[in-house]
């Protein structure tokens, strides 16, 4: 199993928003997610700091593909717009 980890920085006063929108994180992401062979995802924060971390059962190189070919992982970066920079 492959692992992969990411960093982003929260834009400023958006925190709380951002919690919001995970906390409702839409089904067909997920679907993707899961379809890309993505487990144990997990993001936390340090200030304005995000750090994500997940494995990938099918590798890194599908996982990447996966979401890059996906048009909601698209439309779910660009809602995102508005709280964090990757």
């Amino acid at each position: 199993m492959e692992r992969y980890a990411w960093k982003a920085t929260l834009l400023e006063g958006k925190k709380e928003e951002y919690v919001r929108r995970h906390d409702e994180i839409w089904p067909e992401l997920v679907k993707v997610l899961k379809d890309a062979g993505i487990c144990n995802y997990t993001i936390w924060t340090d200030g304005s700091t995000l750090f994500g971390y997940y494995e990938c059962e099918k590798g890194i190189e599908f996982a990447t593909k996966t979401q890059a070919q996906s048009e909601v992982v698209d439309r779910w970066n660009e809602y995102m717009q508005d709280v964090m920079e990757m």
